[in-house]
């Protein structure tokens, strides 16, 4: 019936990738900062229920880590807008 052709050029279109090595290496870098956030923020408990640890209140897990995390993302969100095939003048 209505049978589409479709026309051949002959010419091979070459397939890139979106991101290229700079951005991974921006990705990478954000994944590492959101990891070390989250793993200094980690811990503080106190093994008995009854009794108040004040280690949960320390400037790492309050101020340092989570600005870590913080970081990460804002890194991450850097390496997915950065433009790699983007030309100097």
């Amino acid at each position: 019936m209505g049978k589409k052709q479709v026309e051949h050029t002959g010419q091979q279109g070459k397939q890139e990738f979106i991101f290229q090595k700079k951005n991974y290496t921006f990705f990478f870098v954000g994944l590492a900062f959101i990891a070390l956030g989250f793993i200094l923020m980690s811990g503080g408990g106190s093994d008995d229920p009854n009794v108040f640890n004040e280690d949960i209140y320390s400037f790492r897990r309050i101020r340092l880590a989570p600005t870590l995390v913080l970081i990460g993302l804002g890194v991450e969100i850097y390496a997915i807008l950065l433009n790699p095939h983007k030309k100097k003048k």
